[in-house]
């Protein structure tokens, strides 16, 4: 297996388990209650989980001085993610699971185009090739048959 294959492979899990979270986080707020008070349980039981596995696996803390010199937007990654999980959460007892997902795919692989495209927030840039254009599209168009289905 070359190295593509597995950065593949990685994503395909990536993605395989979005939905199993979606559906246990949106379990979950049939207990707790709000989206954002299972968003925050989500995240905790993330952190707790990052921590231990960096934890055994001897990873060493982070370069403060590094740290430092980054800008404060580099830090709002996780507020974005808190966003994402909460919409989910929010939206999936509405609109069913494949829904939700679909129409997060399609917001995603489109601001991705263009964050390619234009290289930005230090990206590489990939150019937005009539290809890739025509693959938005057709994801676009399932996300449409989902939402047709849903009526």
């Amino acid at each position: 297996m070359n190295d593509r294959s597995f950065y593949l492979i990685a994503a395909l899990i990536g993605g395989a388990v979005l939905p199993v979270q979606v559906a246990l986080n949106t379990l979950l707020r049939r207990y707790v209650g709000q989206p954002m008070q299972v968003t925050f349980i989500s995240y905790l039981a993330g952190t707790l989980a990052s921590l231990a596995i960096c934890f055994f696996a001897r990873y060493p803390s982070p370069n403060w001085a590094s740290l430092s010199q980054t800008s404060w937007w580099m830090w709002i990654g996780g507020c974005l993610g808190t966003l994402y999980v909460w919409s989910t959460i929010f939206a999936t007892p509405k609109i069913g699971a494949a829904l939700t997902l679909a129409l997060t795919i399609a917001g995603q692989m489109i601001a991705a185009l263009f964050l390619d495209h234009f290289g930005a927030i230090g990206l590489t840039r990939y150019p937005a090739s009539p290809l890739r254009i025509a693959g938005i599209m057709f994801v676009i168009i399932g996300v449409s048959f989902v939402a047709a289905a849903k009526k």
